[in-house]
């Protein structure tokens, strides 16, 4: 199965083309994207690596994209595009949390704790255990920093929890928390997870394509009151 998988849910992105078979997987290509640039720069990257190939977009069998949590509008984009190649090219779509996609790349028996700077002072937090060689979610939430560290030392043992944010390391490790440094997920790591999925069936179709922001848009927050929802 030939897939093409979007990363845009950071201040930089990635996209790759990735191939699948029923024992293994690889990527073919993969580039960065730049910032602020993915609307402009996502179908022309696609097209230059399908060309570098000798393959044409109609070549591709599915499509996977992070749905988030991350930036609101790296997301739409990303998420945009998928639709746009799903409903053209009649292909299935996997959509794959960042959070997931981090604890997909952690080699452990025992349940997952990953975790991502929201800033304003809050935490993007996945719980995960393993299903069958991969991972199944048990919970993605949004804590403030003091409710998460307070809840990291309640367990026990505490868990060690995996981030790529160095600022949530160090408060962690002023807490005595096990905390280890994971590396953001790029468009490869996406793709493999998008795969498994994709191969278990667990596909969306365009119209289902949604954003799995966790956190409510500025829009929502600052427009409820007038809207008299609070």
């Amino acid at each position: 199965m030939l897939i093409v998988s979007i990363e845009t849910s950071g201040r930089e992105g990635s996209l790759a083309l990735c191939r699948g078979h029923s024992s293994s997987y690889e990527v073919l290509e993969m580039t960065p994207l730049t910032g602020r640039m993915y609307s402009a720069e996502l179908v022309p990257k696609l097209d230059q690596m399908l060309q570098k190939h000798s393959l044409t977009v109609k070549d591709l069998e599915g499509v996977a994209v992070v749905s988030g949590p991350g930036s609101f509008t790296g997301l739409r984009v990303g998420l945009a595009t998928a639709k746009a190649l799903g409903e053209a090219l009649n292909i299935p779509i996997a959509t794959v949390s960042m959070l997931e996609a981090l604890a997909s790349t952690v080699n452990s028996a025992e349940p997952v704790v990953t975790a991502l700077d929201a800033q304003r002072g809050e935490v993007y937090v996945g719980e995960y255990h393993e299903l069958e060689g991969g991972v199944c979610q048990s919970c993605e939430s949004l804590q403030s920093v003091d409710h998460f560290l307070t809840w990291v030392k309640a367990k026990d043992p505490a868990p060690n929890v995996h981030t790529p944010d160095d600022s949530l390391i160090q408060k962690l490790r002023a807490e005595f928390a096990p905390a280890t440094f994971l590396p953001r997920a790029d468009a490869g790591v996406i793709g493999r997870c998008g795969f498994k999925k994709l191969r278990a069936g667990e596909s969306v179709t365009p119209a289902e394509v949604d954003a799995n922001y966790i956190r409510k848009s500025d829009a929502e927050i600052f427009s409820a009151p007038k809207l008299g929802l609070l």
